[in-house]
């Protein structure tokens, strides 16, 4: 009887050892896989604020006689970011966005010089594929209101600069685009780098004497994220 009690402690002592030993791998591993995926970024939501420039032109111009060269312009503005699990996502942004281009041109035969500074309110609206927690492509539709004008005109007679708000001239305000690019994030810093194009002219009918075309740009940011 006290062999037979005696073994059965014994059994149930290894039994005992071996489920200790086979559970504790197991919570370890646990452990390490939720400490990866807390910092994961690309699962939270961020918001952030971002400033860079354009560098802009405009493209299928009216009138063999107007060409356009690139200028500079601001962008400054903010953004959120919303993950849709952990490699996708969207992200909406509102941006203070100045295009424009430096023009030359014929009027009534007499050669001329404009520079058009064009500020527009931007509402790029991206869906996002992030491959890696360092690297987000972004690409989607963009809404443009247009807020200011400023030109500068020059010939051989006159100087005029003038800005205007179009409250009277058929300027086509609400402009819808597309825009792409990526970002690249290092820590709570973000380097953006975007393209877009508008995929509507500038004219509402076509009867505006101002020149016709669609704006295309370069923008660069840099950016702040808070989690």
């Amino acid at each position: 009887m006290k062999r037979i009690i005696l073994i059965t402690i014994v059994a149930v002592s290894i039994s005992n050892y071996g489920i200790a030993q086979t559970d504790q791998p197991t919570s370890t591993v646990t452990t390490q896989v939720i400490a990866v995926d807390a910092t994961d970024t690309r699962s939270r939501t961020a918001f952030g604020v971002k400033v860079g420039a354009n560098y802009s032109n405009v493209y299928k111009t009216s009138g063999s006689s107007f060409h356009a060269d690139p200028k500079f312009g601001l962008a400054i503005g903010a953004f959120v970011a919303i993950p849709i699990g952990k490699y996708f996502g969207i992200q909406p942004e509102l941006l203070f966005s100045q295009k424009g281009f430096k023009g030359t041109g014929n009027i009534l035969g007499s050669s001329y010089d404009l520079t058009r500074t064009t500020s527009f309110i931007d509402v790029p609206i991206f869906a996002c594929l992030k491959p890696t927690e360092f690297i987000t492509i972004l690409a989607g539709p963009q809404y443009s209101f247009l807020t200011k004008q400023k030109d500068v005109f020059r010939n051989a007679f006159t100087t005029i600069a003038q800005e205007q708000e179009f409250e009277n001239d058929n300027i086509r305000k609400n402009i819808f685009g597309f825009v792409a690019g990526f970002d690249i994030s290092m820590k709570s810093m973000v380097l953006s780098a975007r393209a877009g194009w508008d995929l509507q002219k500038n004219n509402g009918d076509g009867t505006s004497t101002t020149p016709q075309y669609k704006n295309y740009w370069y923008q660069a940011t840099i950016g702040f994220r808070l989690y």
